[in-house]
């Protein structure tokens, strides 16, 4: 049985039974189907001299377009660089409604530098440029920068290619909590432990990672600084310190503690300091979530008999019941302009991911397998990650949160799970 399921039933957590399979340390592949309503066809030149580089950058331009289902890409053998003279007429009726050339020049220093234009056919004229000049171990992450720039001049809005990621795996009996980049490459591990690792949570700046580890013989909340690698303890009390989520500021964190009896939501301070007490029932109160605006926590009880999700001010007082369809809804994760609601709903003994409009109610399943579990929305709000299970092994999707563009992240052999998306960068 799923681990969102546990953390109700089971609220302890400390005899909680993951199924995780051995699994080699290997980065994530990237399975994509399905695409956007309408695409915006678009020709990716090859960079002029990218060969002199460790890495073709306009390949890693071209898989993170393809990925997002938002582009339609037009085939092109062409080597171009900025300075080449575009004959925009020719690549209109070719199909692209934008172009992008590019160039890749190794400096004296060892750094290269990246330059790259896109282009408007339809209208011929620049949309952007950039010029970056950087190491060759970021060189990864300045193609996404720019898959990210054509994807916020072609379409208003952010794109997320730059992001991270966090999630845990299994390797024998060493659990790691690893991060990687949006689209599982460059993974590296950021705690290893033999015990359990549950809840990792970003920090709103990208530095931290809140989690839970089980390596003391119980369930403590820590907060790590991926940097330094320095960790803090925030919760120790007695009995289970579980689910973590930070304030939008990050000064503070909700957390779901056993520390007075039953399970209820507590804010404290990321240091560990000022535990305040939210909740007060006789049920089990979990998985808080902040609001984006800080002003409620959104969070999974079992008040009404089932579990569903409920919404109270950050100051406490009546909570208000959010979810009414089916009979058990869990894990509730808010959008980043807090306007979508997405959570675990068990149907028909399917735990399948489902998002919630909070502005007219509808609710729509934007998941087809049937184990789901820890969603977490992209930074620009336009996917969601979630752990699922097919034939015993773990793995992650990322589905649009209009449900048309799917992937899904698997390692080698193993299991993946417990996904967390991170922030912008900046």
């Amino acid at each position: 049985m799923i681990r969102t399921l546990r953390n109700l039933t089971l609220i302890a957590l400390t005899s909680l039974g993951l199924t995780f399979a051995g699994v080699v340390h290997a980065q994530l592949r990237v399975e994509i189907s399905g695409v956007g309503a309408s695409q915006i066809p678009i020709a990716i030149a090859s960079f002029a001299n990218e060969s002199v580089a460790p890495q073709q950058v306009s390949a890693i331009i071209k898989a993170d377009l393809a990925r997002s289902g938002v582009f339609k890409l037009i085939d092109t053998g062409d080597v171009l660089s900025e300075t080449s003279t575009i004959n925009y007429a020719d690549w209109k009726a070719r199909g692209a409604d934008a172009l992008v050339v590019g160039s890749v020049q190794r400096l004296a220093d060892g750094r290269f530098d990246v330059r790259y234009r896109l282009l408007d056919n339809l209208k011929s004229s620049q949309l952007s440029a950039l010029s970056i000049g950087t190491p060759p171990q970021q060189l990864r992450l300045t193609a996404h920068r720019i898959a990210d720039d054509i994807y916020q001049k072609l379409t208003g809005i952010p794109g997320i290619f730059s992001t991270r990621i966090a999630y845990v795996t299994k390797a024998g009996k060493e659990f790691r909590l690893e991060v990687a980049d949006a689209d599982g490459e460059g993974n590296q591990v950021a705690l290893r432990s033999n015990e359990p690792i549950i809840s990792p949570a970003w920090s709103p700046d990208g530095s931290k990672v809140a989690y839970v580890s089980f390596e003391a013989k119980k369930p403590i909340i820590y907060v790590q600084n991926l940097v330094t690698r320095q960790r803090t303890v925030v919760a120790n009390f007695k009995g289970s310190n579980s689910a973590p989520s930070w304030s939008p500021d990050g000064s503070r964190l909700a957390v779901a503690l056993t520390r007075d009896g039953l399970t209820q939501v507590y804010i404290i301070n990321a240091d560990g300091s000022g535990v305040r007490r939210l909740t007060n029932t006789n049920g089990i109160d979990t998985e808080p979530q902040f609001s984006p605006d800080g002003g409620s926590i959104y969070f999974t009880s079992d008040r009404s008999g089932g579990p569903q999700i409920y919404k109270v001010g950050i100051s406490g007082g009546d909570a208000q019941r959010v979810t009414f369809s089916g009979s058990y809804n869990i894990s509730p994760r808010l959008s980043p302009d807090g306007k979508v609601l997405a959570y675990i709903s068990r149907r028909e003994g399917k735990f399948q991911l489902y998002a919630l409009d909070l502005t007219n109610g509808q609710e729509q399943r934007l998941s087809d397998t049937v184990k789901d579990e820890s969603p977490s929305f992209s930074p620009n709000g336009k996917y969601i990650m979630y752990a699922t299970e097919s034939g015993r092994r773990g793995s992650l999707a990322i589905v649009s949160v209009d449900g048309r563009v799917k992937q899904r992240l698997t390692t080698q052999a193993g299991d993946v799970r417990e996904p967390t998306w991170g922030p912008f960068m900046k």
